[in-house]
């Protein structure tokens, strides 16, 4: 009788983690200076309810992956150092953290407030690399509540990306 509550217990804890993992798709068009449009399919797993996960962005030649992460309160900065790999630490060549008039990278530990914003490194095979910055339609709801942004690409390309709420 113990080892089948044993197993019945651990059945239902592998059904919660299961339950606990939300994925999504997104779509966009990455376009260059004298080139074409091009389509590019997202997706992205997130084990946390959307604050941070794994992220796809496949373009006809070349797919990216790599991990996002959802800026909140709790937020502490040094999780975000994979995202400064191959790239100026914050990005502060291409401002994100604030409105209209945009600042660098907060130099305090912590990110003092819930910005609905996501940040995403994703790299491809070589050195092509890909930095996303994308805006949250309902950010209580992660990535799940939909949002828009952009995508730059090591050569300087920008994808437009949109994701639908879920």
């Amino acid at each position: 009788m113990k080892k089948a509550t044993s197993l019945f217990t651990l059945l239902l804890l592998n059904l919660a983690l299961a339950a606990c993992t939300t994925t999504g798709t997104g779509g966009g068009q990455l376009a260059g200076v004298g080139t074409h449009s091009e389509p590019v399919a997202f997706s992205w797993t997130s084990k946390d309810g959307g604050l941070s996960g794994t992220m796809t962005a496949a373009l006809p030649d070349v797919s990216y992956q790599g991990e996002f992460f959802q800026i909140t309160q709790q937020t502490r900065t040094e999780v975000l150092a994979p995202l400064w790999i191959h790239w100026n630490r914050g990005w502060y060549d291409w401002p994100y953290w604030t409105g209209p008039i945009a600042q660098p990278y907060p130099a305090t530990q912590f990110i003092t407030h819930y910005s609905g914003k996501v940040v995403a490194t994703l790299a491809a095979q070589g050195d092509q690399r890909m930095r996303c910055r994308f805006h949250l339609v309902q950010p209580s709801r992660g990535m799940s509540g939909g949002g828009e942004g952009q995508c730059q690409l090591s050569d300087g390309r920008v994808v437009r990306a949109v994701f639908p709420a879920k």
